[in-house]
């Protein structure tokens, strides 16, 4: 028994070092995007669909495994009606009429897929390309921040005229279904109007809807876009978007936890594109103040830009920043990396740095690594002050030069990807 001190210091040693493992980014005993993601979806053949979705689902429906559908134009779940699609159900939205999906206000959709047997939206076309068909949207009547409702623009419906396609309420529980176990790849066709779909739009939707496990890739617009409502995201993957990966606007009060985006810069649009994106209105005239601005809480983020050469990457102006915080909304951001960007932060130019803003946006626990810069302010190249009150030690803020291949587990394989911090990399950083 004499060397039981040393076995259980040992043990202590152990427990400790996983425990700094799971402290900052994606967390988990095991790499939970091993078994339902998909990082090569252009590997994968599915089946030729043999039922059409087209125009108005008015009535409870129910996609079968067994079939392969196809959206056709744009298709409108309404009248209360509930969309029900079994685990492994493959839906091919198609190119030549721009394929979407809409749950309109009071209407659900149950997409409850498995670990094992992930529900795919996916595209229709031999060789898939972001862009190729429309998108999924989710309406409620959540609180949003505008006046009176909010009405779905330059999407081009090409429909009945009747369709409600308005969001926003009083019904802060407001419960549009679940979207679980569910990968989007190849959204975001390009609109009339020259804008995009998003992946991924939740309107004004409530407390009692369920979205996670989730994962967006190849999006030509935004991967996941949340306007007002209040919403618990869990386990959402973005991967390789055009446009932002995760855009918060219109006074939601929305909680992201143990989620991912990983960024190209040689995917990424001259539009804006970023990792994530905080904002209360596009036009302060269309929002009431008397509202709740958008609030979000970050916990166990992992944003990350892969490059095999950044600081070319950063020369030619491919890089930015991962984060950006509009005026009148703020970020709780903790234990999370951002790493790979040109700067990691930037606050709006209209923010006023004082102390009643900077604690509306805050960084607590953070891993910084490999950033050109860590937080700016919008057309300002001098962030002291900024540097100061996040540098102080009391935020535990860590700020690391490292390659991904250091300070990640795995982001080599595509069967495998973990991007999971690696135990030593953070045992190894300094806080300045």
């Amino acid at each position: 028994m004499k060397h039981l001190p040393k076995i259980v210091s040992i043990f202590l040693l152990f427990i400790g070092s996983a425990l700094a493992q799971q402290e900052k980014g994606v967390i988990g005993n095991s790499n939970w995007l091993s078994s339902w993601t998909e990082f090569r979806p252009d590997l994968v053949e599915y089946n030729e669909a043999n039922e059409i979705l087209t125009g108005i689902i008015s009535t409870d429906t129910k996609l079968l495994k067994r079939n392969t559908y196809m959206l056709l134009g744009d298709v409108f779940v309404t009248n209360g009606a509930v969309l029900t699609i079994e685990p492994g159900t493959v839906i091919i939205g198609d190119f030549k009429t721009k394929g979407s999906l809409t749950i309109t206000k009071g209407a659900t959709i149950i997409a409850n897929g498995l670990e094992t047997d992930p529900i795919i939206f996916t595209s229709n076309r031999s060789v898939k390309k972001a862009g190729d068909w429309g998108g999924i949207i989710i309406l409620g009547d959540a609180p949003i921040n505008t006046y009176g409702n909010g009405v779905l623009t330059g999407y081009n419906f090409a429909t009945d005229a009747s369709i409600d396609i308005s969001y926003g309420g009083e019904n802060l529980e407001s419960n549009a279904g679940i979207l679980r176990y569910v990968r989007i790849e190849y959204a975001g066709k390009r609109t009339r109007d020259g804008d995009n779909f998003n992946a991924l739009l939740l309107a004004g939707v409530g407390t009692e809807t369920t979205i996670d496990n989730v994962m967006v890739s190849y999006s030509a617009g935004n991967s996941f876009d949340i306007y007002g409502g209040e919403l618990y995201l869990e386990k959402l993957v973005s991967y390789k978007s055009n446009r932002i990966d995760y855009n918060f606007n219109y006074g939601t009060q929305s909680n992201l936890f143990n989620s991912l985006a990983v960024r190209s810069s040689y995917v990424s649009s001259s539009k804006g594109s970023r990792c994530l994106n905080i904002a209360s209105y596009e036009k302060g005239e269309d929002v009431s103040f008397i509202k709740q601005e958008t609030a979000v809480t970050a916990l166990n983020l992992t944003l990350v830009n892969i490059s095999d050469d950044l600081d070319y990457e950063i020369k030619l102006d491919l890089v930015k920043e991962a984060v950006f915080i509009g005026n009148d909304a703020s970020l709780s951001m903790k234990e999370s990396v951002i790493s790979g960007f040109s700067p990691a932060v930037l606050i709006d130019n209209s923010v006023r740095v004082n102390n009643e803003n900077l604690k509306k946006i805050m960084f607590q626990k953070m891993y910084f690594n490999n950033c050109n810069g860590n937080i700016f302010k919008e057309y300002n190249s001098d962030n002291e002050d900024l540097e100061n009150w996040y540098g102080n030690s009391s935020f535990f803020n860590v700020y690391s030069k490292g390659l991904d291949s250091e300070t990640f587990i795995d982001i080599k394989n595509d069967n495998r990807l973990d991007f999971r911090l690696r135990i030593n990399k953070i045992l190894a950083s300094n806080i300045d």
